[in-house]
């Protein structure tokens, strides 16, 4: 009965090593097996002739308490392992699913972010052409509005006589000095008794010194000569309807005493004086 008894304990403690590192559902059913074989054993000793010994053998199985522990998890414990594991699949399924939805999140709210900034590029280069193309239109309705604007009528071959003949007269003067001479001008092609425009009136015979000495066409008009005739076109006027000027210093003398016998002096600035 003895070595009976220390053949089941040995085959329980060599299933209990085996068990150790498996699962514990294994381990549940390494141990159903091993009672399994224990009560066959039991059983089949018994009916071999062992009488009261199998019945005592089977008892001490029943007392061991390792037995008593097996049997008791084996009854007591639920079904742990497949719940656990497929918990623990969901729960990596839900964590890549979340993953997934970030990385998509991501990459979307990227590629949003860069169309918003090409958008947002366009949006300024067309306004900036917008703004240019605006400016440009102004520049040249201002453009047209100070033609409008003139006192008289002007070409392009006049305004360049014009700007000529008054830097060749008063590009020394100062400002005044200068729109005053522009007057003149325009005074006298707005005048019946000269020419109706500024190249006829400049290149008229015997009137403008630069004409006659060749010095108009060799002058080299300042940018301030340049507004100054703008300025005059433009209606600023301070000739008090002077027809005529002169450089007494600088004039002939039979040409002083015409302007002084047959005109009327208004003014002198600087070293012109105006008559008309």
């Amino acid at each position: 009965m003895l070595t009976f008894h220390s053949f089941l304990q040995t085959v329980f403690h060599f299933v209990k090593s085996l068990s150790i590192n498996i699962s514990k559902k294994l381990y549940r059913n390494a141990a159903v097996l091993m009672t399994g074989t224990a009560v066959v054993a039991v059983i089949t000793f018994t009916s071999s002739g062992f009488g009261g010994a199998g019945k005592n053998a089977l008892a001490a199985v029943e007392d061991s308490p390792e037995m008593e522990s097996v049997l008791a998890d084996e009854l007591e414990e639920p079904e742990e392992t497949e719940i656990f594991t497929e918990a623990k699949i969901q729960a990596g399924l839900t964590e890549s699913r979340r993953q997934g939805q970030l990385l998509v999140g991501t990459t979307l709210t990227k590629n949003v972010h860069r169309k918003q900034q090409i958008q947002a590029s366009a949006k300024a280069e067309i306004e900036k052409i917008n703004r240019e193309i605006v400016m440009a239109a102004q520049a040249a309705e201002e453009e047209e509005k100070r033609k409008a604007s003139r006192a008289i009528p002007l070409t392009d071959e006049d305004y360049q006589v014009f700007l000529r003949i008054v830097e060749a007269e008063a590009g020394i003067c100062d400002d005044r000095g200068k729109i005053l001479v522009a007057n003149v001008i325009i005074n006298r092609v707005k005048d019946s008794e000269f020419p109706g425009n500024v190249t006829d009136v400049v290149y008229q015979r015997s009137q403008f010194s630069p004409v006659m000495d060749g010095s108009l066409n060799r002058v080299k008009v300042s940018k301030d000569t340049i507004e100054c005739v703008d300025r005059a076109l433009a209606g600023e006027d301070y000739s008090n309807g002077a027809l005529y000027f002169m450089f007494r210093g600088g004039s002939q003398n039979r040409a002083v005493r015409w302007f002084d016998r047959h005109l009327t002096f208004l003014f002198s600035h600087q070293n012109h004086e105006f008559f008309k």
